[in-house]
């Protein structure tokens, strides 16, 4: 999802075209390794011939196999493709149409148009650039959880809420638990404001309480407050990748983990952020947000990578920032 975002901001960006692409029955199209013997159908009649594979001339993102990129001195087209779904843009709306009638030479495809709705995201472009946001899912959800009519509150987590493992009843039915954390991880894709919430939510699935539950609600009624919010991948962002990160301190009461945590954005445009409890206890603050940075340096260079293949060759160097100064001497 990574990818899709910054996909988008590009597009955004250089205000290129965006138009999306269905393969029909793309299961028939995977490459096969094996060798396969057929026997013709009763009633075939003729001389068989032998089915030849075709060289196809592409180049993939080294930094994301499903990303497909060709260019030259003026054209640049992406290709973006999830399993039978596909994401087009070009600098150029002949050139999109010229891929469209090629791709359905060699597959049977349906021309979706412009984006507007792609694995559950809702695009609409404007002048401001590209808005990005799940309002439908979360709806759903919220009428699935039945939260429609309650009040809604103004922080995705109750401060004084002291989430333990050993704290509460545990529920009769913890697969309900399981699946309401499942769809909220899905909704983290245009929601970095509710990244830490779920992220603390998701580590009690495995034997979740009446106090995870109550917990897990208070997110979903600060949901209510606005469903449709998402991201906005402005048009007018600098070409330059700024990164911010941050790391608490033995935070969590039961294993004294650190939880770290970044945003990476192009020009004004969100595309990357995580958070995510440690699989180690520092002894100190400054350990803490070192590994923190180093964290956020290794998404940066996969980024800037992808962002190249994107046609950004023109990145500066990328700003981390970090208040931590033990960490930034080291």
């Amino acid at each position: 999802m990574v990818t899709v975002r910054s996909f988008l901001a590009v597009a955004a960006m250089f205000d290129w075209e965006l138009c999306q692409m269905d393969v029909s029955n793309a299961f028939l199209h995977g490459g096969l390794l094996e060798e396969v013997y057929m026997t013709m159908p009763l009633g075939y009649s003729g001389k068989g011939e032998p089915v030849q594979d075709i060289p196809v001339d592409k180049s993939k993102s080294k930094a994301d196999y499903s990303l497909f990129t060709k260019k030259d001195e003026e054209q640049f087209t992406a290709v973006l493709v999830y399993v039978d779904d596909l994401l087009i843009t070009d600098n150029s709306v002949t050139h999109i149409s010229l891929l469209k009638e090629q791709l359905k030479t060699h597959f049977h495809m349906k021309d979706l148009g412009t984006v507007s709705y792609f694995l559950g995201l809702e695009v609409s472009k404007s002048k401001q650039g590209i808005f990005v946001s799940q309002q439908k899912y979360t709806m759903d959800l919220l009428k699935e959880n039945g939260v429609l009519n309650c009040k809604p509150y103004k922080l995705p987590l109750d401060p004084n809420t002291n989430l333990q493992a050993t704290i509460g009843t545990p529920l009769a039915d913890p697969e309900a638990y399981r699946r309401l954390i499942g769809k909220l991880i899905y909704l983290i894709i245009t929601r970095p404001d509710i990244c830490y919430s779920v992220q603390l939510l998701s580590q009690f699935m495995q034997t979740p309480t009446s106090v995870h539950h109550q917990a897990a609600k208070h997110l979903l009624r600060y949901l209510l407050l606005a469903p449709a919010q998402g991201i906005l991948l402005s048009s007018n962002s600098a070409v330059e990748l700024k990164a911010f990160c941050d790391s608490d301190w033995a935070s969590c009461p039961m294993t004294r983990r650190s939880t770290t945590g970044y945003c990476i954005l192009l020009g004004d445009s969100p595309i990357s952020w995580k958070s995510k409890k440690k699989n180690v206890v520092p002894r100190s603050s400054a350990e803490a947000e070192y590994r923190c940075m180093a964290l956020t340096c290794c998404e940066i260079t996969w980024m800037v990578s992808l962002l190249k293949d994107l046609s950004l060759n023109d990145l500066s160097h990328v700003q981390l920032f970090c208040d931590n100064q033990a960490a930034l001497y080291i």
